[in-house]
C-alpha cells in the first residue's frame, strides 16, 4: 500500500515546549491518520525529526509498504536524503532510528514542501501544544477569567 506522510514539528522557544504532528493519506486523498503529540522541551529540529519518526511508525502499523514523506524542514529532508551530513550529535539517534525504520518499507522517498503545503501536520502540532499548555494552566489553577 502506498501512502503520503506529511510531518511537522515545532517548539515555542528553541528549545521550548515542543510537539510533533503528522497526517497520513492514501492514494485517493483519504486521511488514514492525523496525530499530534506533546514532546516536552526539545529543539525545533528534534521535534521535526520526532514527527517524521512517529509518522513512519504509524505508516508501518497501517500496513504501508511505499511511503512518500513530505516535510517543511529543509534540514531534516536533506539529512534524510543524504544531501546534508547530520552534524548535530543530538539528532544522530533520531536520524539513525528513522534510517532503520525506512528499511522496513519497500520504498521511502523524502520531499521538501513549502510550509503552505504542510498545514494539516502543522495544525496537529499546534493542537498538541495548545492542549498541553491549556492542561498546564488548568493544573496550576490559572484558569482564564470569564
Amino acid at each position: 500500500m502506498h501512502v503520503r506522510l506529511f510531518s511537522d514539528g515545532g517548539s515555542r522557544g528553541n528549545p521550548g515546549p515542543s510537539a510533533a504532528g503528522y497526517v497520513i493519506l492514501d492514494d485517493s486523498g483519504t486521511e488514514l491518520a492525523n496525530f499530534g503529540s506533546y514532546l516536552g522541551v526539545t529543539t525545533n529540529n528534534q521535534a521535526e525529526y520526532m514527527a517524521l519518526k512517529l509518522g513512519l511508525e504509524a505508516a508501518l502499523h497501517l500496513g504501508a509498504t511505499d511511503v512518500d514523506c513530505y516535510g517543511d524542514s529543509l534540514l531534516v529532508i536533506n539529512e534524510m536524503r543524504g544531501v546534508f551530513q547530520v552534524k548535530n550529535r543530538d539528532l544522530w539517534p533520531l536520524h539513525d532510528a528513522i534510517k532503520e525504520l525506512t528499511g522496513k518499507f519497500k520504498r521511502v522517498h523524502f520531499q521538501h514542501v513549502p510550509r503552505e503545503e504542510n498545514t494539516a501536520a502543522d495544525a496537529a502540532v499546534n493542537r498538541a501544544l495548545d492542549a498541553h499548555l491549556a492542561e498546564r494552566r488548568t493544573a496550576q489553577g490559572d484558569l482564564p477569567q470569564l
